[in-house]
């Protein structure tokens, strides 16, 4: 993926780290078009970030195709990020938490797949398209707390790697984003300080992308601990530690 020159369009992208992302490729001088579901929010950062927004439930499929017929009307969108998520703690114990499941899954994982199917038929007929899902490194090694976030996760990295494999004779190019534990308010106003600060993740982020534009997947270092620990056989103890405040 190059990082200048694009149009990007991003589910989501009204906070943490994809508000930062917009505004780093906003300043490399990218298009960058972000959603949400609060106008006064996108009106607010389109105000302070001159970042324009629109207005997406990415759990609701007519909302995803008002929103494309709105953003392909008056952009050419070679880019596609699909950032909205949530993250909310379970208790499996408790036959509450299958509403938080449910939304969860219907936003984080569905709302990937619905809007990928949305733009895909568009992208291919673009220059330089691009297709960026965002994963976790929960997805390789789960957090209980927060199990089908987690989940979703999971599901995302392996349905990004079977789209890649569909799109290989295309121009289409897919990239996972892999977070690791970043200081943002997707769990709370107060992260945790031993969370990657917000703005070194971006910088290294996009450095990657800047360093090798053919990259599969966008691995920082913090995220290697995660990513890695199944190839390396820690699984068993990774999780462990992961979980072992929790």
């Amino acid at each position: 993926m190059k990082t200048t020159g694009n149009t990007i369009f991003m589910t989501g992208g009204t906070s943490g780290i994809g508000l930062e992302l917009a505004r780093r490729f906003r300043d490399l001088g990218n298009t960058v078009i972000i959603s949400g579901r609060r106008k006064e929010l996108l009106d607010q950062i389109a105000a302070e970030d001159r970042i324009e927004g629109i207005v997406l439930d990415v759990a609701d499929p007519a909302s995803i195709t008002a929103a494309f017929t709105d953003v392909t009307a008056r952009h050419n969108v070679n880019v596609l990020i699909t950032m909205a998520g949530i993250m909310q703690p379970e208790n499996l114990q408790d036959p509450a938490h299958l509403a938080t499941s449910e939304a969860t899954i219907d936003i984080n994982l569905l709302g990937t797949i619905r809007a990928i199917t949305t733009f895909l038929p568009y992208l291919q007929e673009q220059t330089d398209p691009v297709i960026m899902t965002v994963s976790s490194g929960l997805a390789f090694v789960p957090l209980a707390l927060t199990p089908t976030y987690s989940a979703t996760k999971a599901a995302i990295h392996s349905y990004t790697q079977s789209l890649r494999l569909q799109l290989a004779d295309t121009a289409v190019q897919v990239i996972e984003l892999v977070p690791p534990a970043v200081q943002t308010n997707l769990m709370g106003a107060n992260p945790d300080p031993s969370f990657m600060p917000l703005d070194e993740y971006t910088d290294e982020s996009i450095a990657i992308l800047q360093q090798h534009p053919d990259v599969e997947e966008i691995l920082v270092d913090r995220v290697h601990f995660l990513r890695a620990a199944e190839r390396e056989n820690r699984h068993a103890q990774v999780l462990e530690i992961l979980n072992a405040s929790h």
